[in-house]
């Protein structure tokens, strides 16, 4: 009996009518067209990492399983650099600071495989994958065609792209990455992984000293994949750091290209009244190390950590007025 818990980060989600594994580019366009062609809804699943799938599900589901990376040595500027949608980002990551691909090593640890990474231009620590993403191969449902979508036309934001908006019309077949050269990392723009390596933002250090640092960071946050930790059973950061006009007094923010200020939702949930470790039940509950994450302590359903959700966001806007969007999924 395959369980969608055994699938997710955050060891939940019920059990489907059929479970399809794709591991290559025919399998996952074979599958996609026979549901499609029978009308049959079909949910497509890559490392889990980001979705909250409910406990009643009974839905088909395509889980992306495809591996590999290949660098193209014929190209001359940087690393032009394909790799299948199944394959783990983390490992993308790892490979890249081996082989001196400058542009990704502060995504150190986030869980989750490549092929999600474009629909939400997955991003930590001052840098994102929209960064380096040059172009993105997907199967169009509605054409019945590959389509190569280039950077520039995925309409990439924070968390956001023209993929996501239209989460029915591609399947993410395979990315191409173009890699800047070199042992140093791009420059560092975070603060917190800046004073944790002991630089000023801007400065270059070696990639391996990066990854290492924001390894060190995320463990310390529950955000680093350990299935003996129940902090890091969860979709990592819950909630989007909202845009408002005004920041409240002594809330981090960030001013932003169109003259609004990004503000840490960690610091609204903390400052709204909610602990680090606050939960409804026993169940669910804040992690106990970040207040960005909420947590299954092992026997939670979908039902509780939306219920703790509902009830964070309504806190938050109580106190600020400020409305918290969720960053996950939510199946149904």
């Amino acid at each position: 009996m395959t369980r969608l818990a055994d699938y997710t980060s955050l060891h939940i989600g019920g059990q489907p009518r059929a479970f399809i594994e794709a591991t290559t580019e025919a399998e996952i366009i074979g599958a996609v067209n026979s549901a499609d062609a029978e009308g049959r809804e079909l949910f497509i699943l890559g490392g889990g990492s980001n979705v909250i799938i409910a406990d009643d599900f009974e839905g088909d589901v395509l889980r992306i399983a495809s591996t590999g990376i290949d660098n193209d040595p014929s190209v001359c500027a940087g690393a032009w650099v394909t790799v299948q949608a199944g394959h783990s980002l983390d490992d993308l990551v790892a490979t890249a600071v081996a082989n001196g691909w400058t542009g990704i090593e502060g995504l150190s640890g986030v869980p989750g495989t490549v092929g999600a990474t474009p629909l939400q231009n997955v991003g930590a620590y001052g840098q994102q994958v929209s960064d380096t993403i040059a172009q993105v191969r997907a199967w169009n449902r509605e054409t019945q065609t590959i389509d190569t979508l280039f950077a520039s036309n995925c309409e990439f934001s924070y968390r956001d792209s023209i993929l996501k908006q239209h989460p029915k019309r591609w399947v993410v077949l395979s990315v191409v990455f173009q890699f800047p050269l070199g042992t140093l990392s791009a420059p560092i723009q975070f603060d917190e992984l800046a004073n944790k390596i002991g630089v000023d933002k801007g400065a270059r250090v070696p990639m391996s000293d990066v990854r290492s640092a924001v390894l060190e960071l995320r463990n310390g946050k529950g955000m680093v994949i350990n299935p003996a930790d129940h902090d890091t059973w969860s979709v990592g950061s819950f909630f989007l750091n909202p845009r408002v006009g005004q920041a409240p007094e002594g809330a981090p923010a960030w001013e932003q290209p169109d003259g609004l200020f990004k503000v840490s939702a960690a610091w609204l949930i903390e400052n709204a009244g909610f602990a680090k470790g606050f939960g409804l039940n026993d169940r669910a509950t804040l992690s106990t190390k970040h207040t960005l994450a909420i947590t299954n302590r092992g026997q939670a359903t979908a039902t509780d950590v939306i219920e703790l959700a509902e009830h964070i966001t309504a806190g938050v806007k109580s106190q600020f007025g400020i409305d918290l969007e969720i960053e996950p999924r939510v199946i149904k």
